[in-house]
């Protein structure tokens, strides 16, 4: 496995698939041809369907007009084989000519891969992780009597925790400019921004429903930021991005615990992500809403039953049951937004995060369904799933929908 950096992106919004990893993959391209009379850039499948809504014209036009004229062409119903969110980089020189092409996937999480049948390819970077199995890395808790972060901790270089510590300054600030931002989303559905209604009114209930009010609130805020296109954490993306931040947030606020006992929280919850991203699929246009509402919500429940106290038994079934119960969620962002359904999603997924946590904790962490096993059925999961409902736009509550 990669090193959870990779995992946790510091960027702007709305989509990382189809905003972040566009954008790298200009820049990157740029780089080999600053020369470059004339760009000519093809969108494929998922990436081609969505990307008005997504703003990955935005992402790319961005960085390759300042520099020379750029053409953007749409292929939505062309799907590259390696990966559903393809595209073809052009060169051209002053005659027209293509001087280069480079065709690269943006594979979920502001991650890229190449397909090369020799395995060599010139964005992946190399794995540092020996395990890459919950089970196995359970195995080796349970040997040496270490936790889940103390592995990641084992595996990563030494600045580790400055970085966790600065993904966890972003995700906070992105909270708190949530709570305070209020009117409509940008885009065409006129989406009203709900964290600061929700917030203050959760401060008028009693403990319990306030709890769960304020939770709901921060999830909000997290995922309205990212709608916006403002500056989040991809946990593991930016269309999940709510998750992870209203749970340790929501926990640091009401049981005060300590940064550095969030900050080893988020390298459990990155541990767990990685794991899903390395063996199956973090990508929306790949394994529908299940990769990324359903691993955050598996990130969150894994990171509170630590904080909690959880044993490495208890922390596994916590996240089990976190991705298990979203097993099938289709990804069917409505006129190709981030914002219905994805942004009540993350409210939700929060939640049950909570709750996946407290029903591991009256465990002693002994289950039938292991979480790679969990992992294995969502990848089968969302390669049987058609192509409409992964981020296409054309099924589930995106189809047909008419604009108020």
């Amino acid at each position: 496995m990669k090193s959870i950096k990779e995992l946790y992106r510091i960027g702007t919004g709305p989509s990382s698939s189809h905003t972040m990893g566009p954008r790298k993959a200009a820049e990157i391209f740029l780089s080999k041809h600053p020369e470059a009379a004339s760009f000519r850039v093809t969108l494929y499948g998922s990436l081609a369907a969505t990307g008005k809504g997504h703003m990955t014209n935005t992402a790319i036009l961005e960085t390759l007009q300042p520099v020379a004229p750029t053409e953007i062409i749409w292929e939505p119903k062309i799907f590259l084989p390696f990966h559903p969110n393809g595209m073809m980089f052009v060169s051209l020189d002053k005659a027209g000519t293509p001087t280069d092409s480079w065709t690269v996937f943006s594979i979920g999480g502001g991650a890229l891969a190449e397909e090369h049948p020799t395995g060599v390819s010139t964005v992946n970077t190399s794995d540092i992780y020996d395990m890459s199995s919950m089970t196995e890395i359970l195995e080796w808790c349970e040997r040496t009597g270490k936790s889940y972060w103390e592995y990641v901790q084992q595996c990563e270089e030494s600045d580790l925790w400055d970085y966790l510590a600065e993904v966890w300054k972003t995700m906070q600030a992105a909270v708190k400019r949530g709570l305070e931002h209020e009117g409509v989303l940008p885009g065409p559905l006129n989406l009203r921004r709900k964290a600061s209604t929700y917030f203050i009114r959760a401060t008028g209930y009693k403990q319990s429903l306030q709890s769960r009010g304020l939770v709901f609130a921060y999830a909000l805020a997290v995922s309205e930021e990212n709608a916006s296109g403002g500056v989040i954490v991809t946990a593991p993306t930016c269309g999940s991005c709510g998750v992870v931040p209203a749970v340790l947030y929501h926990l640091q606020k009401s049981r005060e615990f300590s940064d550095m006992r969030i900050l080893r929280a988020l390298a459990t919850a990155g541990l767990v992500g990685n794991i899903v991203k390395t063996n199956a699929s973090i990508s929306g246009a790949e394994v529908g809403c299940q990769g990324e509402v359903g691993v955050a919500c598996a990130m969150a429940s894994a990171a509170a039953n630590q904080l909690f106290g959880g044993s490495p038994a208890q922390i596994e079934y916590a996240a089990e049951m976190g991705l298990e119960h979203h097993l099938g969620m289709t990804c069917d962002p409505v006129c190709g937004l981030v914002q219905i359904p994805c942004i009540e999603r993350n409210a939700y997924a929060a939640a049950r995060a909570l709750d996946a946590n407290v029903y591991s904790s009256f465990t002693d962490g002994t289950h039938r369904v292991s979480f790679d096993r969990v992992v294995e059925v969502m990848k089968e999961t969302g390669h049987d799933l058609p192509s409409l409902y992964k981020e296409t736009g054309e099924g589930g509550l995106a189809k047909d929908y008419k604009q108020m």
